[in-house]
């Protein structure tokens, strides 16, 4: 049988209240707290808390404060990436940011979601008390390829891609994958025009 882990990473329902869970979320909220007290010019501490932080980080990173994610673990970026102020980056599965990408202010990528149907995001579970009802998790993977630039306030959910050299308007929320070079903005996420000589 999997781990509830193999069934996260897998997108397949999983118990986000799992023990293995809780204890990355602890660390991660640990090491977050160093992270966030620290000075804005303290690049070099800042830079190998990142490191130990997150799943893999490039060279030439820069994360503004007050950065927040839930596991950091799932977090993989590329080498020269600005991430401004104010990110949420929930990590339940994995989260992949090429090199040479701006993301803007308050920025959240989200990698968790629930089941929309009420009798399928609540399960039903037998008590000795009664019923309890489990609240049904699962997480698909985020990519931002790279030379991205994802404007502020840009909410990015499960399961979205956005090509190479894409462009996202501030205020966006990306529902589904965005091809690479392209400018694509609104509430849900569409293509306006092709960019980079494309």
């Amino acid at each position: 049988m999997n781990t509830e882990y193999e069934k996260c990473m897998a997108g397949e329902w999983y118990d986000c209240h799992d023990p293995f869970f809780l204890r990355l979320k602890a660390r991660a909220h640990r090491l977050l707290m160093r992270y966030n007290a620290m000075p804005y010019d303290d690049k070099e501490n800042k830079y190998a808390l990142l490191c130990q932080m997150l799943g893999s980080v490039g060279r030439d990173v820069s994360v503004g404060h007050a950065f927040t994610c839930d596991y950091g673990r799932n977090i993989h970026i590329g080498n020269n990436v600005s991430v401004n102020t104010g990110c949420t980056f929930v990590d339940c599965n994995r989260i992949d940011i090429g090199s040479n990408v701006l993301i803007g202010p308050n920025v959240q990528i989200y990698t968790a979601t629930h089941p929309v149907d009420l009798v399928e995001r609540l399960a039903p579970l037998p008590t000795a008390d009664g019923i309890r009802y489990e609240r049904r998790t699962y997480a698909l993977p985020v990519t931002v390829c790279a030379g991205c630039w994802i404007g502020g306030g840009t909410v990015i959910l499960p399961g979205v891609t956005i090509g190479a050299g894409s462009v996202i308007g501030a205020g966006s929320v990306v529902t589904k994958d965005i091809p690479a070079d392209v400018v694509a903005a609104g509430n849900p996420c569409r293509i306006l025009r092709r960019i980079n000589g494309k």
